[in-house]
């Protein structure tokens, strides 16, 4: 298990009290995100309601109104603490690299953190808890709800605190993506496309924030990681790869629909960049996606 019990704790965070979503919200979130991410935005959200749907989790009874499970506190404390320790780490180690590779001036701006329970309003739209944790560029911040944490160790047998680490420092992948520019080359290049090449697109997003997240426990190799964690981390990345999600499902393996990419896929790209420790090495744009 990492070790993060005398480590820094990020004070970049908001707690938020959990919020009632009515039926109508699920219509504002797509027109909102169909007006600033377009349709590829729209299939993203419909992506994550059926691999949500997949998990057992129904988002519309959410959505509709019915009462959430989890307690109406802002988080239940279980997380919160490494959620924290974690953030701290990759401010740490992103305002290193961002400085000795010469990313956005050499300035990295981190992310705000919003921990909340039941459902939080967002630059991005409203979200209920069951979305898990997700990075809204529109506010540039990182969310989550601690549910998820458990979900990541029961439905799908990722246990152990790694995992929950490469969690979080996925999500602050995307932040790094929005800050450098590539969010916003990927969206416009999205909306000239085709589902399925945008779908294509999206994969390359993801795993580049995998590689991302490598590279963060790259950094992290001399102070808190021990024997396994590594391992653990690959186990959570194979975990929720859209191949293994699909048949979980029961259902037939469509890779044109991947907006994540692959188990093996996604193992390989967190795997790149924990081995080389460079932003560079993540470029998941230049590589053909028959050989991602």
């Amino acid at each position: 298990m990492a070790r993060w019990d005398n480590r820094r704790r990020s004070d970049n965070v908001e707690r938020r009290a959990g919020q009632a979503v009515g039926a109508g919200a699920i219509f504002m979130l797509i027109r909102f995100i169909f007006s600033k991410f377009g349709i590829v935005g729209v299939a993203v959200v419909v992506a994550g309601y059926f691999g949500l749907k997949q998990i057992g989790i129904d988002p519309l009874q959410l959505l509709a109104g019915g009462s959430p499970t989890q307690s109406t506190e802002v988080g239940d404390g279980q997380y919160d603490d490494e959620i924290l320790a974690v953030v701290a780490s990759t401010e740490d180690i992103w305002a290193r690299v961002f400085r000795e590779e010469g990313l956005n001036g050499g300035i990295y701006p981190a992310p705000k953190v919003v921990i909340f329970s039941g459902a939080v309003s967002t630059a991005c739209g409203t979200a209920p808890s069951s979305v898990g944790p997700f990075y809204c560029p529109g506010d540039r911040k990182v969310y989550f709800d601690t549910i998820f944490f458990k979900e990541l160790e029961t439905r799908f047998n990722a246990g152990g605190d790694f995992p929950r680490a490469y969690v979080i420092a996925h999500e602050v992948g995307h932040h790094v993506q929005t800050v450098v520019g590539i969010s916003d080359q990927v969206r416009s290049a999205q909306g000239r496309m085709g589902q399925s090449e945008s779908n294509q697109m999206q994969v390359r997003m993801e795993l580049q924030a995998d590689c991302l997240a490598g590279l963060w426990a790259n950094g992290e190799r001399r102070q808190a990681l021990e024997p396994g964690d590594i391992e653990e981390a690959l186990t959570a990345a194979a975990a929720i790869g859209d191949d293994t999600l699909q048949r979980r499902s029961g259902g037939t393996i469509k890779p044109e629909t991947f907006t994540h990419g692959t188990s093996e896929q996604r193992k390989r790209w967190f795997y790149r960049g924990f081995d080389a420790g460079s932003f560079g090495a993540c470029d998941t744009f230049q590589v053909p996606y028959s050989q991602l």
